[in-house]
């Protein structure tokens, strides 16, 4: 991880704060790494007043995480504000039949924050937050208009195991750091167990790959399997749609999404 990761972050949120003409931001806090960095690093970069952190359980979220989002709103001092979406997820079981499986349960939960967060944004004249890392965006490990729905990412250029080495600078609690990595989206889920591969693992391939280096070179240089890297290559081409602006048939002399720049 790069020294000067967080001044960069927080300058990056302060600008896009002030270009917004918003009054503060909202985020999903989990209890995991990823959104407790991310909330930190606004904290420090607007001030804990301007951070609401919303913590939106189902009933497959861990008690745990409850208390340790608790935990670490107290310590810094910053708002938590508790919305369940069970309501929202059982009236969608209801129109919806198909919502047995249990992915498309833990999409539809997704999605339910993501309105949950954008309403609270709107409300308060705020900008939503973001907390994806590096390594699930460059393999796709988001649901789309889910929890990939965000204003801004700020550690979006961190791999998992970047935003752990920046959770520990940051003095985020030693509970939420040494957490198993999980989204909750049902009992038992961990994400690690779903991409099929460790953190560490991962983020090895995602930089020979982020170095273009052929796969044969990605496999001898972190001493993981071809098959494995080649697994990885494929989430990662396969997910080219969800990185992307919804893609648009050029007409005019500038397109959004392909040669208008902002």
């Amino acid at each position: 991880m790069r020294e000067y990761a967080a001044e960069v972050i927080e300058d990056f949120i302060r600008q896009k704060v002030d270009e917004s003409r918003s009054s503060g931001v909202v985020l999903g806090l989990s209890g995991g790494i990823d959104s407790a960095v991310t909330s930190k690093l606004c904290a420090d970069a607007l001030g804990p007043e301007k951070v609401l952190n919303l913590f939106l359980p189902s009933t497959s979220t861990p008690e745990a995480d409850r208390k340790d989002a608790e935990d670490f709103c107290e310590r810094f001092g910053m708002e938590l504000k508790t919305v369940p979406i069970n309501p929202a997820l059982d009236s969608f079981k209801k129109m919806l039949p198909e919502m047995s499986d249990k992915q498309l349960q833990g999409n539809a939960a997704a999605r339910c924050r993501m309105i949950v967060l954008f309403h609270y944004a709107k409300a308060l004249d705020r900008v939503v937050m973001g907390t994806s890392n590096k390594s699930e965006l460059l393999v796709g490990y988001f649901t789309k208009f889910g929890d990939g729905g965000a204003d801004f990412c700020p550690i979006g250029d961190l791999y998992k195991t970047e935003v752990r080495e920046l959770g520990k600078k940051l003095e985020i609690p030693k509970a939420i750091i040494n957490k198993v990595p999980s989204a909750g989206l049902w009992k038992g889920q961990t994400d690690e167990g779903e991409l099929g591969l460790n953190y560490d693992d991962l983020d090895a391939i995602l930089l020979g790959i982020e170095m273009n280096l052929p796969n044969e070179a990605v496999a001898e240089r972190t001493g993981l399997s071809l098959a494995m890297v080649e697994k990885v290559w494929s989430m990662h081409r396969s997910t080219v749609h969800k990185r992307k602006m919804p893609l648009i048939p050029k007409i005019g002399i500038r397109t959004l999404g392909l040669d208008w720049r902002e």
